[in-house]
């Protein structure tokens, strides 16, 4: 299935939307979801059904936020490693967050979700983008970047 049909699938009928942008922002492409989440605020995405939060490297931080907002969907975007081709993007499943490679997070991914699901009920999907580098810099690699910006018109033409 193709990444743009799992993304339509589940985006399909969403109530509340949060899309949560996580990584270093001095890592070069492992800012990658905050890059995403900063682009649509820019574009004025935000709405009554969906919000954008840029949660650096401490998405733990969001999660009363989060709960507040009773989302009926969820999606995290992060820099991943899951040996693909730079700038490769795909739709990871919240049950296989633990064999892949986010080690910039004070709280894996996997315990973070869990803990929201205590208690509440949404639908979660992650949105990986394979790194060229995670040395320090500005801004992603133009790879990255490109990616990004093929997700953000994916998107936007979803939500929108």
């Amino acid at each position: 299935m193709s990444f743009e049909v799992q993304l339509g699938d589940f985006l399909n009928n969403f109530g509340k939307l949060i899309i949560l942008g996580v990584g270093n922002e001095l890592k070069s492409d492992d800012g990658v979801g905050p890059f995403i989440v900063k682009q649509l605020m820019n574009d004025n995405v935000e709405s009554d059904n969906v919000m954008l939060i840029d949660s650096g490297t401490v998405p733990e931080n969001f999660t009363g936020k989060i709960r507040k907002e009773n989302p009926t969907h969820i999606l995290i975007v992060d820099a991943c490693l899951m040996g693909l081709s730079p700038g490769e993007m795909k739709i990871v499943d919240k049950d296989d967050f633990v064999n892949i490679g986010i080690s910039t997070h004070s709280m894996s991914l996997s315990y973070f979700v869990k803990y929201l699901e205590m208690d509440t009920d949404f639908k979660i999907i992650f949105v990986g983008i394979e790194p060229e580098t995670m040395d320090w810099g500005a801004k992603p690699t133009s790879i990255v970047e490109k990616t990004a910006y093929e997700f953000i018109g994916i998107l936007k033409g979803m939500i929108l």
